[in-house]
């Protein structure tokens, strides 16, 4: 079981870093109208259900949308050091 987690952790946090990748490539085409095509609506089927229940919490002030800020900070500060420190654990024993 440890083998499994040992190499899990490692392609979880791939995973992440792809998808924090993902996040600000979609946000910076939010802001630029021009770049959109159809190809933004992949990207939003991948964000947007992430996003949606931030939203729900922390509504849109003023124009603009902290849903991604909090998206990344919770992915930076809560969900990769829990990928990393169960990977860590499992491959250290």
């Amino acid at each position: 079981m440890n083998a499994i987690a040992c190499t899990l952790g490692p392609l979880l946090l791939q995973l992440l870093n792809i998808y924090m990748i993902v996040l600000v490539v979609y946000a910076v085409i939010s802001w630029i109208p021009d770049l959109q095509g159809a190809w933004v609506r992949y990207l939003a089927a991948v964000i947007e259900p992430v996003l949606n229940p931030i939203r729900r919490i922390i509504p849109p002030m003023g124009g603009f949308d902290i849903a991604f800020i909090v998206l990344i900070l919770l992915l930076q500060f809560v969900v990769r050091p829990v990928i990393f420190s169960a990977t860590l654990h499992a491959c250290a024993f």
